[in-house]
């Protein structure tokens, strides 16, 4: 059989570490599987000639060091404008690489692989390579782990975003990156208010864990965070005259209903800009609640704009 005929054997439901060990088998080349958080999920059992790779078997993620080289070397923009798989050369690294993607049941980006091409990859390996990250995936996209995935790592993004203040966007922040390639080009920040009545500490968490499950069933493309007592919610649209007002508008009566307040930044096109654009839209939704309009959505109007 050749190459691809013998990836196409594997057997389904042996998991993701049996389908490495034969891929490297295969192969001839070493490979590993990461989630898009950078934490090793597998790794074949052969030495590498490359200290970035053994740093992460070692250590079961990247260093800093690793994630600005890779950030710097275009791997984090490569692999996420690619639907399918990427072959990356560098003089930062010893050897050449193939990385393909994974999804889950949904058909959401989780992670990838990555392998060593010690030897050149034609059109029969690349395509038994694809064929291979089609098991994998098949092999993780029921787990919970997986399923979960996409929403934490949005969250945990958006949190870094407003928390971080970033000075060099080449190389910092690798996952914001990834988040920003599967964006449209103008972006909006959300803050919605829930209000809390003096309840207990958990309760009101459990109350922003609830609406923020509430605003996702309305408005599915959105991403979400909780973050200092508010959800912020970051938006995307492929047109600049996004009206925040006028799209909240149709469901004015649910806010109303539920006590919900939302305050809406103007658009920007850079997600490094998220902490500005937050603060807009904070300052939107405070000076709003205190005009006593009896509107549940404000947007923000730039001073002197």
């Amino acid at each position: 059989m050749n190459v691809l005929e013998q990836v196409k054997a594997l057997e389904n439901g042996k998991g993701v570490q049996y389908l490495l060990d034969c891929a490297c088998k295969i192969f001839s080349s070493p490979i590993y599987v990461i989630d898009s958080f950078y934490n090793l999920i597998a790794s074949s059992d052969v030495p590498v000639d490359e200290p970035f790779w053994n740093e992460l078997i070692k250590m079961g993620t990247f260093d800093l060091n690793a994630m600005e080289m890779m950030a710097v070397e275009n791997v984090v923009r490569d692999v996420s404008n690619s639907d399918n798989i990427v072959h990356l050369k560098s003089n930062k690294w010893n050897n050449r690489l193939i990385l393909g993607r994974i999804f889950n049941g949904d058909n959401i980006w989780v992670g990838q692989t990555t392998m060593s091409e010690n030897i050149p990859f034609d059109t029969e390996r690349t395509a038994a390579f694809e064929m291979l990250n089609v098991k994998i995936s098949s092999e993780i996209h029921d787990y919970d782990y997986f399923t979960k995935l996409p929403t934490a790592f949005f969250e945990n993004t958006i949190i870094k975003l407003l928390d971080t203040t970033i000075k060099n966007t080449s190389i910092n922040n690798p996952q914001a990156q990834i988040m920003h390639y599967g964006l449209d080009r103008y972006l909006y920040v959300a803050v919605v208010n829930v209000e809390r009545n003096n309840i207990l500490e958990n309760v009101h968490q459990n109350r922003l864990l609830y609406f923020r499950s509430f605003l996702k069933t309305m408005y599915k493309s959105f991403q979400y965070a909780i973050y200092t007592d508010k959800i912020v919610i970051l938006m995307s649209s492929k047109h600049k005259d996004f009206y925040g007002t006028s799209f909240f508008a149709p469901n004015n009566d649910l806010f109303e209903e539920n006590s919900l307040y939302i305050g809406v930044s103007g658009s920007f096109e850079d997600v490094y800009e998220t902490r500005e654009y937050y603060d807009h839209a904070l300052a939107a939704l405070k000076n709003g609640m205190k005009s006593g309009s009896g509107e549940r959505v404000f947007l923000f109007d730039k001073p002197g704009v």
